[in-house]
């Protein structure tokens, strides 16, 4: 039986997912335009900072995962 071996570690793929499962949430709450249903400037810039620092952290993850 000839099995080929796609990923070099078992939780590449996880991480993978993992990280693409992150960027999408976060696209996702900056598509919902957070920044139109409070009324507190400090608390939508928040909203936007976290959504983007976890675009960050996805897409870290996948690079890391990728890395050999």
């Amino acid at each position: 039986m000839n099995e080929t071996n796609r990923f070099s570690d078992r939780l590449e793929p996880v991480g993978i997912a993992v990280g693409v499962l992150l960027v999408l949430v976060a696209a996702a709450t900056l598509a919902g335009a957070p920044w139109t249903t409070k009324g507190d400037v400090l608390a939508s810039a928040l909203q936007v900072v976290g959504a983007v620092g976890t675009a960050a952290i996805g897409a870290l993850l996948v690079w890391l995962s990728r890395a050999d």
